[in-house]
Order: structure tokens, then sequence, then C-alpha cells
């Protein structure tokens, strides 16, 4: 379909003969498409008619005529040769899947039958809903259901050929839908909703929701890890915080009424609370177990923060500011401010805490990173001096070490008991890549523009992770000063800077040429039109979203890191990570061995053999064969650098088995045995107790929806036996009178 209102028919690989079809029957653009196949005589499916909608709500069918004279597939080998001379010129793939009869498969003998085919107009209907316009549709053509959603919010599910109304529902008033899919099944609906930022999937029988998920508007700008790594707390321009779970990727808790101006800075002042600061000029602390709002920090003068951090103790609250270039101190339980740190001449965009002390580090525009001890006056202790604009500051786990950012593309690590320069990496080259649109050079030659704006260290302090406004983010290994690996963030090519080469007819002896502005075509639909103009407007501004990552932060486990980008909040994870293990591993260790030790009843020494194998189906087999009583013992019998895997294999065998007692056994026997040592050593188990907590609130939440069901069906025919019981009573009392 097409926005000139057409439809066109196009084929797939070269095929002899074939003309282009344009059918012409609409009066506006064109939504959306589909072919409708039957089964001929010969059991092959072919092409019966064809679907159209258009956004004045027309849907417009369109039967295919082969006639009498329908062309023979069958072709001979001299247009065989002719059909792959033309597809090898014209840059397509030459057909080398031919029958045995000496045609083509199904799809190629379908576009030689449509070589002489006719299309008419078969029927049209119309979807009228108070001047609401058709914004997207879907096809299901396994359960023949056709989904069409409206500018006004409302979205219309019809059973085809019929075109007959099963649902109309809405998801909103004046929510534009702007995309809708139904599965293969046809059985849920996704829903995309651009303005309220949503993500709807609906099941359509049961009229219940399967998931409901709503994002920042006008994107994410910054986020932050909770102690423990399992959630992730995000700040938009839309003035709102939300809480994602890190392990699933969904939002379980949004703050509407949390700031009224974008949110420049987030972070976590303990499990229970965080904090955000943003360009409205206040600081708010909110309660993760009532979920409100429980202290409003503010200034003696109207500012705007752009840094956020706070003490080890979760006790002491900095922010820093645009205009006056100062740091403000706050006590958290009673939200007094402390006191007003000067000294910078420029927006202090970055602060980071010592995390074995009371030292406060703070990077400015002016080029400088100031190290104060709070707790000894408002007076710098130190003073490090750069030779460009300082955007980013972080504090190694050892409070030994910090690392800053510059605009010139620089991490400058320093010695932060002596305020000495360690040594530093030039990552210009390494942040390099993409070009954009109305740059004048090559991607390779153009990194004077990219620096990093947000750097982390990993938990054990080896590894450093930056991003900046480009579209990669680096992982640096200190010691060593060298580049691990970089990571893409995004390969959406609507936005700016993805792309490394552009297309040469594009660009001009003055620069790239504008593809959208600029033409005197009338049929550039992308261009803004003025009230009575016939072109689009010649100083109209339009411009792609630059790709760009904002912040990044490891994981307190060390086992993911995130970063929040143009496009969201991408997670990269360790936790795919079971491979081979040869630990501990001889020749005497096969499998054969495991199921010698299972049949002499020795489960313990079984359970290690294949643990040391590494093989799941192994473990699981060994697992599932182990006596409930005897489940005890062999747990006190693993141990501490098996523990780790074992819980993997458990979580991974109870996902999907349908034996939860025995596999509740065993998570509980890991728990009650290895408890303490479980919490001396939480870091390295961090990622298999949520494992473990996933897979069995999983099957706490199946069993949970299943036993409601049995509830309601006991209770309807409890009830139904009892008005049975009253109704036979009914019928005797009055035989009897």
């Amino acid at each position: 379909g097409s926005r000139d209102s057409t439809l066109r028919i196009w084929t797939v690989h070269t095929t002899k003969n074939f003309t282009p079809v344009t059918l012409s029957g609409h009066r506006t653009p064109i939504v959306g498409a589909y072919f409708f196949h039957e089964t001929d005589s010969s059991q092959s499916r072919v092409i019966d008619s064809c679907y159209s909608v258009s956004e004045d709500g027309a849907l417009v069918t369109w039967k295919c005529n082969y006639g009498e004279d329908e062309i023979d597939v069958t072709t001979d080998e001299n247009d065989d040769m002719m059909d792959d001379a033309v597809s090898f010129f014209m840059g397509g793939p030459i057909k080398q899947n031919k029958n045995s009869a000496g045609g083509f498969d199904d799809g190629d003998s379908q576009a030689h039958r449509l070589v002489k085919a006719k299309w008419t107009v078969k029927a049209r209907h119309y979807f009228h809903q108070d001047g609401a316009n058709v914004t997207a549709t879907s096809y299901c053509a396994g359960a023949e259901l056709l989904v069409v959603g409206f500018s006004s919010g409302l979205f219309g599910l019809y059973e085809l050929p019929s075109v007959s109304n099963i649902h109309t529902l809405s998801v909103g008033s004046d929510q534009l839908i702007k995309s809708c899919i139904l599965n293969s099944s046809g059985d849920w609906l996704a829903l995309g909703c651009p303005q309220s930022q949503q993500l709807l999937v609906w099941e359509w029988r049961s009229e219940t929701y399967v998931l409901k998920q709503r994002g920042h508007a006008y994107g994410m700008r910054c986020m932050a890890y909770s102690p423990d790594g399992v959630v992730v707390c995000t700040g938009g321009e839309d003035a709102k915080v939300k809480l994602w779970n890190a392990t699933s990727g969904f939002c379980y808790v949004t703050m509407d009424k949390s700031h009224t101006a974008p949110i420049t800075a987030v972070t976590f002042a303990n499990s229970s609370v965080v904090l955000s600061a943003s360009l409205d000029g206040t600081v708010r602390a909110h309660d993760l177990h009532r979920y409100r709002t429980f202290k409003t920090l503010t200034t003696p003068t109207p500012v705007q923060f752009l840094s956020l951090a706070v003490d080890p103790a979760g006790e002491i609250v900095t922010a820093g500011s645009t205009d006056p270039f100062h740091v403000y101190v706050w006590n958290l339980q009673t939200a007094k401010l402390l006191d007003i740190l000067t000294g910078h001449e420029g927006p202090v965009c970055s602060l980071s805490f010592q995390p074995t002390g009371g030292t406060l580090a703070s990077a400015s525009w002016d080029g400088t990173v100031k190290l104060w001890d709070l707790y000894k006056g408002n007076v710098p202790s130190e003073s490090m001096q750069h030779s460009s604009d300082v955007v980013c500051v972080s504090f190694r786990a050892d409070g030994k070490e910090i690392v800053t950012g510059t605009i010139g593309g620089l991490l400058t690590f320093w010695n932060v008991e002596h305020a000495k320069l360690k040594f530093e990496i030039d990552g210009r080259r390494d942040i390099a890549g993409g070009r954009k649109m109305n740059d004048r050079m090559v991607a390779n030659n153009n990194s004077s523009s990219r620096y990093f704006t947000s750097v982390c260290y990993s938990a054990d302090g080896t590894c450093v992770i930056a991003g900046g406004n480009s579209k990669y983010v680096c992982i640096y290994e200190v010691s060593q000063q060298i580049l691990l690996k970089k990571f893409q963030v995004t390969f959406n090519r609507s936005l700016d800077g993805v792309l490394d080469e552009l297309n040469s007819k594009n660009l001009g002896d003055g620069g790239p040429i504008d593809e959208e502005d600029g033409s005197d075509d009338e049929t550039n639909y992308n261009a803004i039109t003025l009230p009575g103009a016939k072109r689009g407007d010649d100083g109209s501004r339009i411009g792609r979203v630059e790709v760009l990552t904002h912040q990044v932060a490891f994981s307190s486990t060390g086992r993911e890191w995130a970063a929040v980008s143009g496009e969201g909040l991408h997670v990269y994870s360790l936790d795919d990570d079971m491979i081979f293990d040869p630990i501990s591993l001889t020749e005497s260790i096969t499998p054969a061995a495991v199921h010698v030790k299972l049949a002499g009843e020795d489960h313990s020494m079984a359970l290690r053999y294949a643990i040391h194998l590494n093989e799941f189906v192994l473990v699981k087999e060994v697992l599932e064969a182990t006596p409930f009583k005897t489940i005890p013992h062999v747990v006190r019998t693993v141990g501490p650098n098996h523990l780790e895997r074992l819980m993997q294999y458990v979580a991974k065998a109870m996902a999907d088995s349908p034996h939860i007692e025995f596999y509740l056994q065993w998570c509980h026997q890991l728990l009650q045995t290895h408890g303490m040592h479980f919490e001396a050593e939480r870091g390295p188990y961090m990622r298999t107790f949520r494992a473990m907590h996933k897979a069995v609130q999983v099957r706490h939440d199946e069993l949970k929806s299943l036993l409601r069901d049995n509830k309601y069906n006991l209770e309807f025919v409890q009830n139904q036996s009892e008005l049975v019981a009253s109704l036979v009573e009914d019928e005797e009392s009055s035989e009897t009178e």
C-alpha cells in the first residue's frame, strides 16, 4: 500500500512476462494490505484475494480472477535460464529450488499464475468511528482475523471475509494507536500507543490484559542500580521516576507526581529509599515500601540541579547546580540544609562520594575536580586541574582512586590521597564512529565531538565502563590501560549517527543534501506544509534524533551493567554463561560413572560427578532420581565451590518441571543448610539467588491462578448442588401439600 492511495502487487523473484499490478480504489493513503489464500484441487495454496484498508476506514476486498486460460506454471530449461540471468543482473537471488515436475516451488508457481490474472473489486466495507482515522491494522491469516486501530484510542476486531465485528474496545480517550499486531494463533493482540508510551497485550477471548507496560515520555535521562542489583531506578524527561525489575525488564512502579521538570539524576540511599534531583530545583526522597515521596529538599534561592550523590551511610545528600555553581548539602532525616560548598566557576555536572569515607568529589565545566571533606569544613582539600571541561567523575570501590572524563575524550585516573595524576586513557578513537547527516567528513576522521559523559568502576575496581555522545559503550582494563570490549547500543537507522557511511548520492558540493526538505515535489509527504501552500515549508527545521548514551552503571554483583540511551534502558548480563567447566575433572568422571553411582544409590557422589561434567540433562536426571527424604543429606555434602552451579541447575530445572514440591525442597534445603555461607559471600551468589527467586515466583503465580480458577469452579458446583437440592425440597413439599 502507498500514500498515493494505490495498491501495488510485485513478485519477490524475477518472473517472465509478469507486470506489476496497480489497484486504485481508495481516496486516502493505505494503512494495511494483506493476501488471502485458499487451497485448490491440487492441495496447493493459491492467492484468492487481498484486502486493503485506508485511513478513512474503507476496507476493499480485491478478487483475483485467473480465468480459463491460466498460464502453465511448468517452464522449460530456456525460460529457467532466462529468469536466472535476469535475477543475476538485477541483483536478485537465483532460483535453484525446482521441483521434480520441472516447475518451481509453491511461491514461484504462484508468481507465474499471476501473470495473466485480473483483479476486480469484490466488496467494500467501511469502519465508522465518529470521524476517527484508521492508524494501524494487522491480519492473522490462520484465524482470519483483522484488527483495526483508530486515532481515538478505539480498536476493533473483525472476522474475515464476512467483516463481522467481534469486539470494539478502547485503550483510553484520545490515545493514538500507532501500531498493532496479532500473534500467529490470533489469541493475543499487542497495541502500541506513542503518546502515552504504552505497550498493551490483550487476550481478546477472555477480555483480560496479558501485559501492560508504560515507558518514559520523551526518553530516559538517568538511572541507578539498587544496592542488591535487583532493581533499576530511572528518571526521565517527563519528570517521572520508574522502578524496573532488572531480571524481567518490566516496570512495576511509577512515581507520577515526583517532579515538575525533567529529572537529571537518581541514586539509592539504601535498599528502600531512592533520591531524585530535577531541574525544578528540588531533591525528593521516595519510600519504596509505600511508594510515596516522604522528603523534599529545597534551597534558599531557586536553582536547577544537574548531579546528585549520597554518602555510604545514606544520611548526607549532596546536589550540584547549574547557576550558581554550588554544591548543596542536606541531612536526609531532618531535610535541613547543612552547608553550601562554593568554589567552582562552572556548572557542577557530576558528584561522587568516597565509598569508605566522607570525601566528596565534584566535577565541573570549569575544568576542575574538587575533593571535599564534609566533616572538616566547606573548603576543598584538593583541586585537580584538567586541560578541558570535566563532565563525569567516579570513585573506585576502595576509595583510593578516581576516574574523570573530559570533553577532550580522555579518561584521567588520579590518586586520591596525594591528588596526583596516575595515567590517562585516550578514548577518542575508541568512541569514534557514526556519521551524522550534517558532518562534512567521514566517521573515522571525525572524533573531535566524541567524548565520555558517564563513567563507572566495576565492583572489583579492575575495569571501568564509559559511555557518551556516541553509539558505543567502552569497557577498559585499568591496570593495563587497554580496551577490553565496546558495545554498540543501537542499530536503529532512524537515529542520527548510527551509520558509519552515508549514501554518496545524498552528498553535494556544499555538503549533505537533506532528504526530507528542499523538494518541490508534491508527493513529499514528510514535509510540514503551511496553510494554503502546495509544497513544504522552506523555513522548517526537521532534524533527526542523535544517538546518545546518557549514563552507564555496573551492578553491585558485577555480573551485569546497564546504560540509558535515547531508546531506553539497556541491560547487558553474563547470566547465560552455562559452559563446560573442567574443574576437578578426571578420566574416571564420565556419564557412565554417574549412572553407576545412581544404581548404587550413592546420590551425593552422582550429583558431584554430574556437576563436574556440567551437563544440564545429566544433572536434572540425578536431581529427580534423588529420593525426597534424602535431599537434606545430599545437600550437606555439596561443597562451597559447587553451590552456585547447583543453584543454577535447580532454578533452570524448576522452570518447566511438574515436580514443584520436589524442587521447592531442594531450594529450602540449600538455603537452610548453606545460609550462613550465602550471607558471608553475598556478591557471587546474587545472580543465582535471583534466578531461583524468579523460578519460584513464576511457579507460584501459575499455581495461584490455577487454584483461583479451581476455587471458583468448586464454589459454582457447590452453589449449583445447593440450588438443585432446594428445588427438589420445594417440589417435594408442594407434592405433600
